[in-house]
């Protein structure tokens, strides 16, 4: 059992200190969508149609699904801190990619190849989970997430004047420098916190089918996947309704735009106070019923004729409020499955809730038009909530079975 006294910051002799460990999860954040409020002008950059610079998202979304599936055993087997670093390495050269491309096409496999930065967001979690048993590593992952949760809250609204004042490219100039800066905080404090497998790659993969015939990581994986699958569509969605739908300029929709994280900060407070007390499972069914009240209550009022950017945009507070007590206890519930698994797990699952995000996205990207307006994207949103509802339910009937009644 560790403590926070335990940890000192810049220390390889004491476990990584929180801060390292949200720096690390915050920069994937970043990554994800500081950038979306240029997406117009991206599009205009490169003289081609929204919805091929659109998957920049679905893209990342799927690779960086494909490459959890790796993660996971590859630092089960060599350990978290080399797979951390050479992930945050390949991260930066993919940004310059980015930065430097000529045309479309080279722009989105740059982007693609940015993904590799979700080893931050897997092994920080992973770390968590060597270090905490199950409540505890919920109430930390809480934590953790709550401060990486400032990001998506200010980063579109950061994106939005960078670009009117120094075009699209500046999002990514600031991955770079932030990618520079964590790689270096990385690099002086992350101490291993896992004991390598010794396992060859193989052998770890024979172990997916252990984690693939529970039910349970089934149930807490499809629960993350589909209550942030909600989020995702958001994602792929929300620029078309903010600049089309509703006339919104980028700055403006920066700061819009970062109404879900809000809520995401509140649910990761609660997650971090509160897990250990109420318990990961009823975490998770309140978060996914919170994240299906928020689009419900959207809906009605879009519905009624009365539907606006502050109403469409304020209501998904509720969907970052519900995200934000599903994802921490769903993936603590996932790790602690089999516990010797934890990195694969926790690959896995992120691998399960990326790839369903990446079409989710790529679906309200190619059926958004100015005709169906934010309705649409709403349906999407809340068919996948309430899936997300029925996969925790089937948890808490298999701990019923389990404890025998």
């Amino acid at each position: 059992m560790q403590t926070n006294s335990s940890r000192r910051f810049l220390n390889l002799a004491t476990p990584p200190h929180i801060a390292t460990l949200i720096l690390l999860a915050g920069l994937s954040a970043l990554a994800m969508n500081v950038f979306l409020p240029s997406l117009p002008n991206m599009t205009k950059y490169f003289q081609t149609e929204y919805r091929l610079m659109q998957l920049s998202v679905a893209l990342y979304l799927g690779f960086s699904g494909i490459l959890q599936i790796l993660i996971g055993p590859m630092a089960d087997k060599a350990g978290r801190r080399p797979v951390i670093l050479w992930g945050l390495g390949l991260f930066l050269l993919a940004t310059l990619g980015c930065i430097f491309a000529p045309t479309a096409e080279i722009f989105l496999m740059f982007r693609m190849m940015q993904a590799v930065v979700a080893v931050g967001t897997v092994l920080s979690r992973a770390a968590v989970r060597d270090l905490f048993p199950q409540d505890q590593a919920a109430s930390m992952l809480g934590y953790v997430t709550m401060g990486m949760a400032v990001v998506p809250m200010i980063g579109p609204a950061i994106g939005g004047v960078l670009d009117e004042w120094f075009g699209w490219t500046a999002s990514f100039w600031l991955m770079f420098i932030l990618g520079a800066m964590i790689f270096t905080t990385t690099w002086f404090d992350f101490s291993e916190t896992a004991h390598k497998s010794g396992k060859t790659l193989v052998a770890q993969f024979r172990e997916y089918p252990e984690l693939l015939r529970s039910p349970r990581f089934w149930g807490y994986s499809l629960a993350s996947g589909l209550a942030s699958g909600a989020f995702f569509a958001y994602l792929g969605g929300a620029p078309f309704v903010g600049t089309v739908i509703y006339g919104m300029e980028a700055s403006k929709l920066g700061i819009y735009f970062g109404a879900p994280a809000v809520g995401y900060f509140l649910g990761n407070f609660f997650s971090g106070r509160y897990s250990v007390r109420v318990g990961v499972n009823r975490m998770v069914l309140w978060g996914c019923l919170t994240v299906c009240l928020g689009i419900v209550l959207s809906l009605i009022v879009m519905l009624a004729g009365l539907g606006s950017a502050n109403s469409f945009f304020g209501f998904m507070t509720l969907v970052g409020l519900g995200n934000g007590m599903v994802i921490p206890n769903a993936t603590a519930g996932a790790l602690s499955v089999r516990p010797h698994l934890a990195a694969t797990a926790a690959g896995l699952s992120g691998a399960i809730m990326l790839g369903g995000g990446a079409a989710l996205s790529a679906l309200a990207g190619a059926l958004l038009t100015p005709e169906t307006g934010a309705v649409m994207l709403l349906f999407i949103m809340l068919g996948t909530a309430a899936m997300g509802v029925v996969a925790i339910c089937v948890v808490l009937w298999r701990e019923r079975q389990l404890a025998g009644y």
